[in-house]
């Protein structure tokens, strides 16, 4: 992972999920594999987990792309993998749905920071259909097939993104492909 200041960084990826609920433990997994791999100068990629008000702070500093990263039920098939751009505004979340500390609803996030006057620049989601996700009471350790064959196809159009970005080019928001 990156040695940046997040002041300094131009670009965050932000992975979202929960190791213990299966699928919804997709965007732990790209942060691992992203964490592998040689990033260019500008780039932090941090692994927030379920972990909302870390990821509201992190959002108050000023990003010319973020990137979230989250298992993404939208109903298509297991291992699609969505880019998505958000508007916090357009959600169907109340005004004032609360944030909470140990959970994390990534328009919760994005409205917060928004209330709190942050402006973290243009918002892109790397989404994962999920084909499995476990209860709060009983859990589910690793992702399932399909999600697991989706972490690369993430990964290299996270990179594209980057790439493009940090090109002066812009991203294409027309994408979802299967993970397989």
């Amino acid at each position: 992972m990156s040695q940046l200041r997040a002041s300094d960084a131009r670009i965050l990826v932000a992975c979202i999920g929960n190791i213990f609920l299966g699928d919804d433990g997709f965007g732990t997994e790209v942060a691992r594999r992203l964490a592998e791999r040689p990033l260019p100068p500008g780039v932090i990629v941090k692994d927030f987990g379920i972990r909302g008000l870390d990821l509201t702070y992190a959002l108050l500093d000023p990003h010319e792309l973020v990137i979230l990263v989250d298992a993404c039920p939208r109903g298509g098939e297991p291992g699609t993998v969505y880019l998505l751009e958000p508007d916090p505004v357009e959600s169907d979340l109340p005004n004032g749905a609360p944030l909470e500390a140990h959970a994390m609803n990534p328009m919760t996030v994005l409205r917060t920071v928004q209330s709190m006057g942050g402006a973290p620049g243009r918002i892109l989601i790397v989404g994962c259909e999920p084909a499995e996700i476990g209860s709060d009471e009983e859990g589910k350790l690793g992702l399932s097939e399909p999600v697991q064959a989706a972490v690369n196809p993430a990964v290299n159009l996270i990179e594209t993104l980057i790439s493009k970005t940090l090109a002066g080019e812009p991203a294409e928001i027309a994408l979802q492909s299967r993970g397989d």
